[in-house]
């Protein structure tokens, strides 16, 4: 690791603060993904601002129909808090599956989505259950806020706050992990939302990241039953292909893990 200077932020305009007087600044939250690319030097920068610490960031509050969760809340806040366990069981779920526990305690919610990558968990949850991203400056949807792999709306001086998430009417997730990192090789979200759309979101396989089936939604909300995705197959085009799984087999998982989601909800 090259050498850099560590800076934590008290308040949001003390991170911007930071940011701008830094050479090459770089925000940090639970640092499982930049404090890895540091140690393989394929990062440099020549600050890191840790946010975690800043109030903005952090709770997690359910007021019966929305779920607010701050961006610094870690994967094992998320696993344990009754108020998601109560509002979505689903995300509760998802949090538990991610990495292994020292993962869980260090990295962030608001951190993953802030990096976007492509086997991430989180970016499902919140396409599926048109969750809104809040930020320094704003607020995004999902399809404003996920711009291709790797690549978000935010600005490079802007900061997650929070997620919110309306409770859905049903939501399930099914996960097919890579047995040695724990990454999502694919998942699938389904949910029907707040509004009573229904949503399945795929992550871990696609070319551009986390995207939409749009013929398994319109099957699902004529018909909420395994069946009605067991014969809609994705084509491997749109689909990943690397050591781990070819495009044809992450396409397969695609339709048998959205049925497992389905099945799950109902």
């Amino acid at each position: 690791m090259y050498a850099t200077t560590y800076a934590r932020a008290t308040s949001l305009d003390d991170a911007v603060a930071k940011l701008k007087a830094a050479e090459d600044g770089k925000f940090l939250g639970g640092g499982q993904t930049l404090i890895a690319t540091m140690k393989q030097r394929l990062a440099a920068p020549s600050d890191v601002i840790d946010v975690t610490k800043i109030p903005e960031l952090k709770g997690i509050a359910f007021d019966g129909t929305t779920l607010k969760i701050g961006a610094a809340s870690t994967h094992s806040e998320v696993q344990r808090s009754e108020d998601v366990r109560q509002a979505i069981p689903a995300l509760a779920s998802l949090a538990a599956t991610i990495g292994d526990p020292a993962v869980r305690n260090m990295g962030t919610m608001g951190g993953v989505l802030a990096n976007n990558d492509p086997a991430a968990d989180y970016p499902a949850a919140v396409m599926a259950m048109d969750g809104t991203v809040v930020t320094s400056k704003g607020s995004y949807k999902p399809h404003e806020f996920f711009q291709g792999m790797f690549e978000t709306a935010l600005d490079e001086d802007e900061i997650i706050v929070r997620i919110e998430f309306p409770k859905p009417q049903r939501a399930a997730y099914e996960k097919f992990r890579n047995p040695a990192s724990r990454y999502s090789l694919c998942s699938v979200f389904v949910a029907v939302t707040a509004s009573g759309e229904t949503r399945v979101a795929v992550t871990g396989s696609g070319n551009d990241g986390v995207f939409r089936v749009a013929e398994m939604e319109e099957a699902l909300a004529a018909n909420w039953s395994p069946d009605a995705v067991s014969g809609i197959a994705i084509s491997p085009d749109l689909m990943l292909s690397d050591i781990h799984g070819s495009a044809e087999y992450r396409a397969h998982l695609v339709t048998v893990l959205a049925g497992r989601a389905v099945a799950k909800a109902a």
